[in-house]
């Protein structure tokens, strides 16, 4: 059964996930990033740029169809609109407002919640799915949170 994290309370939710795939592709994990298309561009732009010693390689599998498999296939972290239609991984991180769809076929999934009214109650929804599934949630709170992500 895959295993549900939520990260509550991130400053940004872009910077936020930069972070956390910075430390996933230190691990050696692969993972698909979904979301609505602007935030996933902005999160691409941000992977180049956010920091000058860390290279996370990555690419976006809906931004043209014209993305080779070869290139899905070598890398680690997928962005992706609709994560069924992304490679096999092993994470998916949500970015999205929505539960996406096929995220039962990883193992594990996390959720990143800033501290937006509108962005909280969306994931208020997406905790109740879950659990009136059966799942097991674990919770992170980044406001009393005293690591580094």
């Amino acid at each position: 059964m895959t295993e549900v994290a939520f990260h509550f309370n991130a400053p940004d939710k872009v910077g936020y996930a930069c972070r956390l795939l910075r430390k996933a592709h230190a691990a050696g994990a692969q993972v698909v990033v979904t979301g609505l298309m602007p935030l996933l561009r902005q999160l691409d732009t941000e992977l180049w740029t956010f920091s000058a010693l860390d290279f996370i390689p990555h690419c976006l599998a809906d931004a043209t169809h014209a993305t080779p498999a070869a290139v899905l296939s070598a890398s680690p972290i997928v962005l992706s609109v609709s994560p069924q239609a992304a490679p096999a991984r092993q994470v998916l991180l949500n970015l999205g407002a929505d539960v996406p769809e096929g995220f039962e076929r990883f193992e594990r999934l996390i959720e990143v919640v800033t501290q937006d009214d509108a962005d909280r109650q969306q994931a208020r929804v997406r905790w109740k799915h879950y659990a009136d599934r059966g799942y097991a949630i674990t919770r992170h709170d980044r406001a009393t949170a005293k690591d580094s992500n």
